[in-house]
């Protein structure tokens, strides 16, 4: 669900074909990848797709930012995350948005386009980095509250970064977890200390379905897994927290022991996209030290009925106008009992990949007609978003901020929101079937 639109990319590809001719079917592709023609044609492309293109913004508050990899276990039942943080301002290089090219090839296998396409993603989005400082020694003098944050289904701990340098730059822990459950379009781990001593990543791709299976048990044994991991991840920053010793695998230049007393452990929240949206809902039924959660367009198919009525906690949920669909709303308004604090609004005209960072570097033409971008400026949807998240952390956490400035968003006082929902339920067959295929959102 999360970045199929990246079909995008095997157009450009397609368009690639028609003005430069090329039999794909040649015995030997990789002789012409090196070519003299391919690069030329290639730079061609990627000032073509650039029209347009924006930048990753800027978080709007008033700390600098920093941002590191952390790696605790070097297996794939250790904890992934990146991490954005305040920092301190002292200069350091801009953060390198997306790492490794596998993690391209992990995109081009999610949308079931050929291994080039990945090729292709990597020379339009390999060099692009995000405006926070790579491995800043973190601000330290006050206690910050942490965000527990969960990407969706076929994305990857690194694209959320719009969000997190935006959270951050308002004072913020913001750990962004890679999950290892199989819905990440890529991840890695190391098989053994010798491994990790080389460098030497074994990766890990979407686990797609099976022909014939159906998407609920996978599913649903994926979102407990991603709960599980968040809870994870928020033990190991808490002991790091306490002072315990934790080597990061990754041997960078950023000192973990920084955060030795750095987090405010009771203001805690989760945040998730999508799938992750399900995984707030799912960790929140879990794990009673995270004081609230804030599903971002959630994907609701993965829950199972049992978790409704077993999150006390408060719990926001931001939609986006052209993704929900009925039987997606329904099951988010089994949230929404006596005595409980629900909160939902609405952003409109905007689209399920508004929050995702594809939808600030993928050019005007290429967002608008593969659904990265909605009629809704994206930067407004962040800002939308991300304003209606702060106030709501500031009441449910009890945060001495101005962030109760955007109460009113939350209240869907706004132009561009509506409080609750604009679909219609009334009349729909509230019968819930969850075999793959049906029930599927809108994403046109």
């Amino acid at each position: 669900m999360l970045l199929s639109k990246l079909h995008a990319l095997f157009c450009l590809c397609t368009c690639l074909a028609l003005v430069y001719p090329f039999d794909w079917q040649d015995l030997n592709p990789v002789a012409y990848i090196k070519s003299e023609a391919w690069v030329s044609n290639m730079q061609a492309l990627i000032a073509a797709a650039s029209i347009g293109q924006t930048k990753i913004p800027r978080g709007n508050g008033s700390y600098s930012v920093g941002c590191t990899d952390l790696m605790f276990n070097y297996t794939n039942k250790g904890t992934f995350l990146r991490l954005y943080y305040p920092s301190q301002d002292d200069g350091h290089s801009d953060t390198l948005w997306i790492p490794n090219k596998e993690y391209f090839l992990g995109l081009s296998k999610f949308v079931g386009t050929h291994w080039l396409v990945g090729k292709i993603m990597n020379l339009l989005f390999g060099s692009v980095t995000i405006p926070a400082a790579w491995n800043a020694p973190l601000r330290t003098g006050e206690k910050y509250p942490l965000i527990i944050f969960t990407h969706g289904l076929g994305a990857f701990r690194t694209i959320y970064s719009a969000i997190g340098i935006d959270l951050a730059s308002y004072g913020f822990i913001v750990a962004a977890i890679e999950h290892r459950d199989g819905s990440a379009a890529s991840t890695y781990y190391f098989k053994d200390q010798s491994a990790v001593e080389t460098g030497s990543k074994s990766w890990l791709y979407l686990r797609t379905l099976k022909r014939g299976e159906e998407e609920f048990p996978l599913r649903n044994e994926q979102v407990r897994q991603r709960a599980k991991e968040c809870s994870q991840a928020l033990s190991l920053i808490l002991d790091i927290d306490h002072g315990r010793p934790v080597t990061n695998v990754l041997d960078l230049e950023f000192d973990v022991e920084q955060l030795k007393d750095s987090i405010d452990r009771d203001k805690i929240a989760v945040i998730g996209h999508s799938f992750g949206g399900a995984t707030v809902i799912q960790t929140l039924s879990e794990d009673q030290r995270f004081r609230c959660g804030i599903a971002l367009d959630a994907w609701m198919l993965p829950m199972g009925d049992e978790v409704y009525s077993r999150i006390p906690q408060p719990l926001f949920f931001i939609n986006l106008e052209r993704f929900q669909y009925p039987s997606n709303i329904i099951r988010i308004k089994k949230c929404f009992l006596p005595d409980r604090e629900r909160k939902m609004i609405t952003i409109k005209g905007a689209v399920h990949h508004n929050l995702v960072d594809f939808t600030f570097v993928s050019s005007k033409m290429i967002g608008y007609l593969f659904t990265l971008k909605g009629n809704i400026d994206s930067n407004v949807v962040i800002s939308l978003s991300n304003k209606a998240s702060l106030a709501f952390l500031q009441k449910h956490l009890g945060l001495q901020k101005d962030f109760d400035q955007w109460d009113s968003l939350v209240e869907g006082e706004d132009d561009n929101l509506i409080l609750g929902t604009n679909i219609d339920t009334t009349n729909h067959e509230a019968t819930l079937q969850n075999s793959t295929g049906i029930e599927r959102p809108n994403l046109d």
